[in-house]
Formats: C-alpha cells, sequence, structure tokens
C-alpha cells in the first residue's frame, strides 16, 4: 500500500491543472494507512469521547475495527450513522445545532477529508481563510489591514444560514467538474443524506452540510470558493482608472510653493538671511496646510477599486468609490449568491458601513484611519503614515459580554446619578469547590484565551480593563471558597507583586502565578494554527500510539502476535488512581492503554486487577 502522504502529494500535483479530471479515488479507502492517520489526527480531540447515536467512542479502536470498516467499503454496504443533534448556545442568544457523528463515520470523513483538501486546497485563492491550512481569523484580519487601504465604504456580508442551507445538487455539480468517480460522489453523498437524530426521532436532511462533521468546513469551502472567484472576476470589471487625479483644492497651493522654492533657489545669494528666513516660513506653513487635504480627489469618478476577503460565511468587502456603487455592488453580490448557490443573503447583517465609521467583521471593529500624523521617512522627508490605513479596534461589548457570561462581575446602576453603571467584580460560586490551582488555570485560560484573539488590535490595551476585573474576580473567589477576606487572600498568595499558587510536583515544588504578561499589542500571527487557542493536555505522541496498536503486544498481560485494542479515558484527572491499570496510565502520562481483547473486556468489567 501506498503511504496516505505520497498519495495527497501526487494528487495535489495535478490539482493546479484545471482540465485534469481525477479517477478512482475510491480505492484509497482500501488502505489502511490513510485510517491510522485519520486516527493519529483525531483521536486527542475533546469529541472523540463523545458518542454518536451508535453509543460507541474512539475507545476500542484497533485493526480489526478499521479492516471491518474497509470491508464495508468495499462491498459498498457501508452506512453513515444518522448525526446526533444537540445545541450550543450562541453570543446572539440563539442556539446554534450541532451533529455529533459516530467514531466509524469520524475516520471515513478525516479520510475524505484529506483527499479533497489535496484536490482543492492548492485553487483556492488568498481571499479565503477559514479552516484552511495555516490560515486563521488573524490571518483574514491582516490581509484586511494590507489590502483595504483608503477604502470608503465597506459592504459587511453575511450569508443566512450558510451551512444549513448549501444545496446538495449544486455542491455534487461542482465536485464533479474535478472528480470522475461516481463511488467517492457517492459516498459524499451518503454523507449529505446520513440525517440526524433528535429526541430519538430521525429527520431527513434535504440541503446543508451538517454542523459538527469533520467534511463541512472543506465542502463549505469548495462551495463557497465559487463566490470567491465571482468576486475576483467582479473586482476586475469593477476597476477604473490608473490613479486618481490631483485634487484640485491641493494643487493651487502646492503650486505655489513650488514657484516660492524655485525663486529662493534662483535669488539664494542676492538676498539677506532675514528674507531667506521670511520666504522659508511661508513654505514651511504651506507644508503644514498641504499636511491637512488629501493630495489625490477622494471624489474622483474616474478611480475605482474592489477588495474581498472571506472566512467562512462571513465576508467583507472594501469599495473605493461612491455609496451608489456599494449599493450596487451588494445588490449584485446577492444575486450571484442566490442565483447561482442558491442561498440568500442575511438582510439584518449585510449591511454597508462608511470607511470612518465602524464595520463589524469576526468579532472587530474595522475602521479607515483619518489621522493626518506625519513620520519622517528614511530619505528624510515627511509624509503622512497613517491616512487611508485600517485599523481594528476591540468592541466594548465583547469582553464585557464575556465578563457577564463567565459571572465575574456584576453591573448596577446609581438612579441618583443619571443611572451611572457600578462595576463590581464577584465571586464566581461555581469555581469554589475546584481545588486552588484548578481555580487559577481557569482564570488563566479565560484571560489569555481572549487576550490571544484581541491582541492585534488598535486598541488591546483597553483589555487591561477586563484584567483587573477577573483578577479581583478571583480573589473574592479564593476568599468565598475559605471564608475570609479578600485582603487575607492577597496576603497569603503574593510573591514578589504576583498572585502565585505552589503545588508538590514529581521533581518538587512547582509554582503557577496568576497572568502578569499585560495587555499589549502584538501583531506577530502564528502560522501553524492559530485559530486552536490552547487546548488541554493531550496525547501528542501519535506515531508512538500507531506503532503501539500495531505492535501486537497488550501493555497490561504482556501477550504477543495478539489484535490491540486501544483503551481511551477523556481526562487523566478523571482516573482516582484505585486500581492498578490507573496508576499505570497516571504514572505514565497517558490518555491511552493498548490492550488485548480480553483485557480490555476485564477492564470494562471492572475485573482487570
Amino acid at each position: 500500500m501506498r503511504s496516505p502522504q505520497n498519495v495527497l502529494e501526487s494528487l495535489s500535483s495535478k490539482a493546479c491543472n484545471s482540465n485534469y479530471q481525477y479517477q478512482r479515488l475510491y480505492r484509497n479507502l482500501y488502505n489502511p494507512e490513510f485510517y491510522l492517520t485519520a486516527y493519529q489526527k483525531i483521536q486527542a480531540k475533546q469529541g472523540s469521547m463523545i458518542a454518536g447515536t451508535d453509543g460507541k467512542t474512539v475507545d476500542g479502536m484497533g485493526m480489526k475495527h478499521i479492516n471491518a470498516l474497509i470491508a464495508k467499503l468495499r462491498d459498498f454496504s457501508y452506512h453513515p450513522s444518522p448525526a446526533r443533534r444537540t445545541y450550543i448556545p450562541k453570543a446572539n442568544g440563539k442556539k446554534r445545532p450541532l451533529g455529533i457523528p459516530s467514531f466509524d463515520d469520524k475516520l471515513v470523513q478525516e479520510v475524505v477529508r484529506m483527499i479533497l483538501e489535496s484536490i482543492y486546497e492548492p485553487t483556492f485563492l488568498n481571499t479565503s481563510h477559514g479552516f484552511r491550512p495555516k490560515r486563521s481569523c488573524h490571518t483574514a484580519l491582516q490581509y484586511v489591514q494590507k489590502n483595504f487601504t483608503g477604502v470608503k465604504w465597506f459592504v459587511e456580508g453575511d450569508i443566512k444560514g450558510c451551512f444549513d442551507h448549501v444545496d446538495h445538487h449544486v455542491l455534487v455539480n461542482i465536485l464533479r467538474r474535478r472528480i470522475q468517480d461516481e463511488h467517492f460522489i457517492g459516498l459524499i453523498w451518503k454523507f449529505l443524506k446520513a440525517g440526524y437524530m433528535e429526541d430519538w426521532v430521525y429527520h431527513n436532511t434535504y440541503s446543508g452540510t451538517p454542523q459538527g462533521s469533520i467534511i463541512s468546513p472543506i465542502l463549505a469551502n469548495i462551495y463557497l470558493n465559487e463566490l470567491d472567484v465571482f468576486m475576483a472576476q467582479y473586482a476586475q470589471t469593477f476597476r477604473q482608472g490608473d490613479k486618481r487625479r490631483i485634487n484640485p483644492a491641493y494643487k493651487k497651493p502646492l503650486d505655489k510653493r513650488r514657484g516660492k522654492q524655485e525663486w529662493l533657489k534662483r535669488n539664494e545669494h542676492k538676498i539677506s538671511q532675514e528674507q531667506k528666513a521670511a520666504v522659508k516660513a511661508e513654505i514651511d506653513e504651506i507644508n503644514q496646510y498641504l499636511r491637512t487635504i488629501p493630495y489625490v480627489d477622494p471624489m474622483d469618478d474616474g478611480y475605482k477599486r474592489l477588495v474581498y476577503v472571506r472566512y467562512a460565511d462571513d465576508f467583507l468587502i472594501g469599495v473605493i468609490g461612491s455609496k451608489v456603487d456599494a449599493k450596487q455592488v451588494k445588490a449584485d453580490v446577492g444575486q450571484f449568491i442566490r442565483q447561482q448557490l442558491l442561498l440568500e443573503l442575511s438582510q439584518e447583517k449585510t449591511l454597508i458601513t462608511h470607511g470612518s465609521d465602524f464595520a463589524q467583521f469576526l468579532s472587530f471593529q474595522i475602521t479607515t484611519s483619518t489621522e493626518q500624523n506625519s513620520t519622517r521617512a528614511k530619505a528624510g522627508y515627511i509624509k503622512r503614515s497613517y491616512t487611508g490605513r485600517i485599523k481594528l479596534y476591540v468592541p466594548k461589548e465583547k469582553w464585557l459580554k464575556r465578563l457577564l457570561s463567565y459571572g465575574a462581575l456584576k453591573i448596577q446602576y446609581d438612579k441618583n446619578n443619571g443611572n451611572k453603571e457600578i462595576w463590581e467584580p464577584i465571586c464566581r460560586f461555581g469555581l469554589r469547590n475546584l481545588d486552588d490551582l484548578e481555580i487559577l488555570n481557569q482564570y488563566n485560560a479565560e484571560i489569555r484565551g481572549l487576550y490571544n484573539y484581541y491582541r492585534i488590535a488598535h486598541n488591546a490595551t483597553v483589555l487591561n480593563n477586563f484584567l483587573y476585573v477577573m483578577k479581583y474576580s478571583m480573589y473574592k473567589t479564593f476568599a468565598g471558597k475559605y471564608r475570609t477576606s479578600m485582603r487575607k487572600i492577597i496576603q497569603k498568595y503574593t510573591k514578589n507583586r504576583d498572585f502565585v499558587i505552589t503545588y508538590q510536583g514529581k521533581s518538587g515544588e512547582k509554582s503557577v502565578v496568576f497572568y502578569n504578561q499585560g495587555m499589549r499589542r502584538d501583531t506577530h500571527v502564528s502560522a501553524t494554527d492559530p485559530d486552536i487557542i490552547g487546548r488541554a493536555r493531550e496525547n501528542r505522541n501519535y506515531t508512538s500510539l500507531v506503532q503501539r496498536l500495531r505492535g501486537c503486544q497488550c501493555e497490561w498481560c504482556g501477550a504477543t502476535d495478539v489484535e490491540i485494542e486501544i483503551h481511551h479515558v477523556k481526562k487523566l484527572k478523571d482516573l482516582s488512581g484505585r486500581a492498578e491499570w490507573e496508576r499505570h496510565m497516571i504514572a505514565r502520562r497517558r490518555k491511552t492503554m493498548a490492550l488485548c481483547h480480553n483485557c480490555h473486556v476485564k477492564l470494562h468489567a471492572g475485573k482487570l486487577d
């Protein structure tokens, strides 16, 4: 069997040839190496221990399991199970439906996702940033900063219920342009039509890609890539003029300044120092005035540009032109989405915003700077550095809602003082039963999570208000836990001006400090996976795990040449350590154990010791 890496590289090498048709993709699903690679990627994720409608999780994974799955795919008897429907809260108070597939379906979907990504990722445009390798919300925002300079109007785009309303026939027709393998297409049809279970009632799915499905993001990107291509072509037709004409209000004083400079140059040796100084003062005064008005005509109808960026189903369009142009762009884009993709723009969220106001994109406020501040360039001349530049801001309501959702802040209103808001950090009663280290880690994780996302904002320092409330909420939580005063808690745990929790580790005493790195602006963006903000400790030794599975040796009884089943636990801290096998996993800091079938059965029966 060919290694998955070689297969995927071969598929990617042909992706940029638009005439190339992919065939016999389905046969890759017979390769056990693909499933081991897929297992490596998804086994440590939090959802792997959540059962689908078949009641099974990642626990018990082994080669026997993979071979049985391949056998079903070979004789085409494989049918995905309906996803288990659950709901997660949204920021606006509504709930988003989430489907939880069975682990078998996750494995197959991950293999399909790898194949589709190899085919389509090289063809996606740079304007797309959602659910792509080495791209994230931050890269999308940096793209805006780099390419939206001078924008006069923003069109904030949002597709109504995009993931729930993707048309299956349109999607499959898009796939068939590149893929000529009906078995592979048929498998995707099965995933799209698998349906879902809610309150033990089966529901068919007639449209949409199920949220929570591993293949949903890549399918959505394939679908919305049609919009990206349309916008690239539309931007070319919208474009007018090579450069703006000079501003008439700028040209007259500019000519006056040039005249004085030329006169000064011709008469430099004929005039007195006082006359030189007077002329130079007049030139400086003209320069000061010129820095207050734009060099080019901002109302030049002969100069138009359009820029676009998309993250998942949210997109932002920047228009250099008039408001009439912006309205026409919104109408044309809405028409394309409606006619070609059979989707609808959300009228309440698709807004036209002036460049000097705040547009909303990826929970940031975006505006075009009107600052007239000047800096001296390396060549020695003075230039305006910020006019027209894009600035990103943290919306107050984002970090304020976060504080309220954590239960760290209480807001009261002083009726005697014009209903003035009075903020009070409060104790979080739900955390009092945790140990000291868990409380501190919880606060640190929440602070770092918010800061890591908003650190690229120009006003990132405003998050010091968030940090202040979180700090005093933590003090009160500890005070509530120990039924003492906040002052005594601060005295007890403060060392060198930091709040510190010490604990006994294997190698001696260790300590964890309350977040003390500040809230400075940081524009560095990681190229790895910046959308993922710190998960709990995971078993990242993936290669070792697969080798253990292939080793055919039970890690408990020592039996060799046996079929291995990998036992998984969700969290190591959930193990009490009473059983010998639990102490074995805790000592090795592993959430997995390679067992033979008999030992695995005994473990779940409570008879392994």
